[in-house]
């Protein structure tokens, strides 16, 4: 991830954080929209609090850009976690979209190509590392 890619994610998670609640409802909503199976994973789940999980890690990413590998072994425990939930290899593309496309609506005229790349390399490398040890719990079992 480039020096610019990293102020551009810090600069725009800004404008989300007074309105995390929301956003992460306007997520949840298009996820559940543009891929109905991922619905009943959340079946017995308190959505407020569940917003929270959502907004928390982004928020704690975020403030963590300049120390990545640091977050590695948090990141890998969140993806081991979803393998538990049954969450699949193909719901992470669904994830990556609906949050790509929340951040669109949230953000509007800061939604730039640049801001586009920025979001889709950070969500594409997290993503990577939860779906690999996921795999790895998976393959273990």
């Amino acid at each position: 991830m480039t020096p610019d890619q990293k102020t551009i994610l810090r600069d725009t998670w800004r404008s989300v954080t007074p309105i995390a609640d929301q956003a992460a409802q306007i997520f949840y909503d298009r996820l559940f929209e543009i891929d109905p199976d991922t619905q009943p994973l959340f079946a017995n789940t308190a959505m407020p609090q569940q917003r929270t999980k959502l907004m928390k890690p982004i928020g704690a990413v975020i403030d963590g850009l300049d120390e990545l590998d640091r977050l590695v072994p948090t990141i890998e425990a969140l993806g081991r976690r979803h393998a538990g939930y049954g969450v699949t290899d193909a719901q992470y593309f669904s994830v990556g979209a609906a949050l790509l496309w929340t951040l669109e609506q949230g953000l509007g005229e800061a939604w730039t190509p640049e801001a586009a790349e920025a979001w889709s390399a950070a969500y594409t490398l997290l993503a990577d590392i939860m779906r690999q040890a996921a795999a790895e719990t998976v393959a273990a079992a």
